[in-house]
């Protein structure tokens, strides 16, 4: 009945009654259809999810954002989950996160076609800051991740000693022929094979080293570089002038390529706001600086301008505020800008869940990325 397109685009009494009408029953009135309200969403990511499988989450379509990211760290059993977020092409093939408050069915309307992304999403100043070795070890996924897609640039000597220690991470210790054979198989950067015989003179320095030592000193090395946590999204200023600007824990970056040439931090920041494809920094009264009050930059769309708007706000809510900030009351008629707000824990609260032992310690046992799975819950 219902593979009939014209009844799938009927109004449900159109259904009821053909139901009623197949049953012979004139009192259909004290009847009803229902149906289950859940959709299959796929996560993936080759990098970060068990064994780069995608699993795909059975969630209540109207259910918010939180609880397929719940979903997705009960998954891996992982209690610093609020380190990390997911994200997925928009309909407008814009990546975006998926906001923890909206509704899912708001968000991703067309679930089957959409394969929804686990990633890091906020990069904390030190690594030592990561309580779990868990947690360690989905960051130096990320970094291995960011490497090999040219997100994480950095000098060729920089970049062997990173593959040196991911290789003592997979394989263990310092044999060359067994190096050789791992590095020919797996490529962690385009560039790879220049870096062949440095990279094994640098593993031929850990022996003796666990893979969680080694997660640790990838991440010690990592967060010195640069572009370490940094995602680059296209803009101009006043000017003209090409620059990409992006967001960190210390407040606004400015680049020029892979250039940092300016930075604003948090304490410095007033308010942050966009209007249309403009997006707006108004800076906090200094006598001793030379910029404007408001800083304006120009993106390609107000939806870029939006997303990238959204992601400040809640970089600066997770790093400096000590809770979760109260939602204003709805207004009773109108209302103006955007209502999005940050959600959930802040880094402070993580740190003192964590430190005060407010959950179980899980064994946590490393899996191989094997050939690409799909498993549904």
């Amino acid at each position: 009945m219902l593979c009939d397109p014209v009844m799938q685009r009927a109004p449900g009494k159109v259904l009821l009654d053909a139901v009623c009408n197949h049953l012979n029953l004139v009192e259909g009135d004290y009847f009803g259809l229902e149906f289950p309200d859940h959709k299959k969403i796929t996560v993936s990511d080759g990098k970060l999810m068990k064994g780069g499988n995608s699993c795909c989450f059975s969630s209540q379509q109207r259910a918010p954002g939180k609880v397929l990211l719940d979903a997705v760290c009960n998954h891996l059993n992982l209690v610093e989950g609020d380190y990390f977020g997911l994200e997925f092409p928009d309909h407008k093939k814009i990546t975006v996160w998926l906001d923890l408050l909206k509704p899912i069915v708001k968000q991703i309307r067309r679930p089957k076609h959409v394969v929804v992304k686990f990633v890091v999403k906020f990069f904390p100043p030190d690594h030592t800051q990561l309580q779990e070795e868990l947690t360690r070890y989905l960051f130096a996924l990320q970094v291995k991740q960011d490497l090999a897609q040219g997100r994480l640039t950095c000098n060729d000597t920089s970049a062997a000693l990173l593959i040196s220690h991911i290789v003592q991470s997979e394989i263990g210790d310092f044999d060359e022929a067994s190096d050789r054979e791992h590095l020919a198989k797996n490529k962690y950067i385009p560039q790879q094979d220049a870096l062949e015989d440095k990279i094994v003179e640098f593993h031929h320095n850990h022996i003796g080293q666990t893979p969680a030592e080694s997660d640790f000193q990838l991440l010690e090395i990592a967060r010195r570089l640069e572009m370490y946590g940094i995602r680059l999204h296209p803009a101009k200023d006043r000017e003209g002038t090409k620059i990409n600007l992006a967001v960190a824990n210390t407040g606004i970056l400015v680049f020029q390529g892979f250039t940092k040439i300016n930075a604003f931090n948090w304490a410095k920041v007033r308010k942050l706001s966009f209007k249309r494809k403009r997006f707006l920094i108004k800076l906090r009264p200094d006598a001793n600086s030379s910029y404007q009050d408001t800083l304006e930059f120009l993106m390609a769309s107000r939806d870029f301008c939006k997303s990238f708007w959204k992601i400040c706000v809640e970089h600066h809510a997770f790093f400096r505020l000590f809770e979760e900030p109260k939602p204003k009351p709805k207004p009773v008629l109108f209302s103006r800008g955007s209502s999005f707000r940050f959600s959930g824990r802040t880094q402070k609260q993580v740190l003192d869940y964590v430190k005060e032992g407010g959950h179980k310690k899980v064994q946590f046992e490393r899996w191989k990325h094997r050939s690409s799975k799909r498993l549904c819950y």
